[in-house]
């Protein structure tokens, strides 16, 4: 009878959940998937490294260490990448997939703009469609917050999406 070894587990682990996982990463950093790649690696060294300690289920674990993470990386301007606006890049298509495609970048660009708490309750909440409960533990804050960031969360949100919502074009 064999036993299952801790980094066995590990490593089935981030073969099943590394994408769902990057998803939220990629959310959390705002759309920016090479930023994201090396949030979830960053996440994925340190718990590794704890990984004997963690107590229950690994996958809580790492979500609430990833919404830390995000809300740790940016908070120096020292790492903020320079960016520079595409003011002058005409408008995308507009049409079937891209269509999807562009409404997915402009909701990761308004999460952008949120404060990285209320970005991970939104993340969290409605993306990886996890309760307030489980949100709260997942962020060590109580159900109320995150009742109240989720509240403030979406309406900033809907007024960032509204502001950004491409003209119709006449067909």
């Amino acid at each position: 009878m064999s036993t299952i070894r801790p980094d066995d587990e590990f490593t089935e682990f981030v073969a099943h959940r590394s994408t769902a996982l990057l998803r939220t990463a990629y959310l959390l950093c705002a759309g920016d998937r090479g930023a994201a790649e090396d949030l979830l690696q960053d996440v994925l060294e340190r718990v590794y490294a704890k990984r004997r300690r963690v107590r229950g289920d690994l996958e809580p674990y790492v979500r609430r260490a990833l919404a830390n993470a995000s809300a740790n990386r940016w908070r120096s301007r020292s790492r903020r990448v320079a960016e520079s606006p595409l003011d002058h890049a005409r408008e995308q298509g507009t049409g079937g997939h891209e269509r999807e495609v562009l409404d997915r970048d402009r909701i990761a660009k308004a999460l952008g703009t949120l404060p990285p708490r209320v970005r991970a309750v939104l993340v969290l909440r409605f993306f990886d469609d996890l309760s307030e409960a489980d949100t709260a533990a997942a962020l060590g804050v109580s159900p109320g917050t995150v009742k109240s960031q989720t509240a403030r969360g979406v309406a900033r949100l809907r007024e960032l999406l509204a502001e950004t919502a491409p003209e119709k074009t006449r067909g």
